[in-house]
């Protein structure tokens, strides 16, 4: 029967991978490499550093997969994710049953870890359930943004006896236009559109970075009211130079708790 392995690969840096990851890879007979086009060429060529650096040439075959469009103008936001898992899903049927031989093993790499804000677990569950395709699939994790961010600032992620929620950046948007109160300290993945600089906060901390793990790494950390311009500033500039930028942040309020044996 025909083997997927899906391997979470870090944000990045070659380095990031596990022993278990590495292993899977070592297993494969063929790795599928996700093509999102010419303004993330950056992105597939760590990819294929990362098949070079671990993997013997003569091993395995390589098949680059186009990675079809998402319609991000859609009114129904879930309705247009599910119609791109779908394209995705018919697109991996196609390449599995076209270069992936019966006995043979197949990796997909995953950015960060497979389980968080990546659709690769959910379109391989679809495919799994394809009267046209048998076989067995297991999930290697890897490193996420997460932490790295907090490693690369040198704090733990979350607060004693606090609790952190991940949320996108189109969450906090939507929270911030209800006029939800930021109790939780957040981290936030996914926002294109700097949802931070609505926030009125005065107390409110941030802990930014961009590129995490990878060369030209960013980090900005202070008050969110001291630092709000600087973020935008050089996260402008660093997306006009490479022209794509993945970052993520902490949002945090400092606690102020009561002195011990106090009322």
């Amino acid at each position: 029967m025909r083997r997927l392995v899906i391997v979470g690969i870090g944000t990045g840096n070659p380095e990031h991978l596990t022993v278990q990851a590495v292993n899977a890879l070592q297993s494969a007979n063929v790795v599928f490499l996700t093509d999102k086009g010419s303004a993330a060429e950056e992105l597939l060529q760590l990819r294929k550093e990362i098949c070079d650096r671990y993997l013997t040439p003569s091993s395995y075959r390589v098949v680059d997969l186009p990675d079809p469009e998402r319609d991000r103008g859609a009114a129904d936001y879930r309705s247009a994710v599910e119609a791109w898992h779908e394209r995705r899903c018919a697109l991996y049927e196609a390449a599995i049953l076209s270069h992936l031989g019966e006995d043979e093993c197949g990796a997909f790499l995953a950015w960060g870890d497979p389980s968080l804000y990546d659709s690769i677990l959910r379109v391989i569950e679809a495919l799994s359930k394809r009267e046209s395709l048998s076989f067995e699939y297991e999930v290697v994790p890897g490193l996420t943004s997460m932490q790295l961010l907090a490693a690369r600032h040198r704090i733990p992620v979350n607060q004693i006896g606090e609790p952190l929620r991940i949320i996108t950046g189109r969450r906090l948007a939507e929270a911030i236009d209800a006029g939800a109160t930021l109790d939780e300290d957040l981290l936030v993945m996914l926002d294109g559109d700097c949802a931070f600089t609505r926030i009125a906060d005065r107390e409110m901390e941030i802990y930014w970075g961009a590129y995490l793990g990878m060369t030209g790494e960013l980090l900005v950390s202070g008050k969110l009211v001291d630092v709000t311009d600087k973020i935008t500033r050089v996260r402008s500039e660093a997306r006009a130079r490479r022209g794509w930028i993945m970052d993520t942040y902490l949002l945090r309020k400092p606690r102020v708790r009561p002195k011990s044996g106090s009322a």
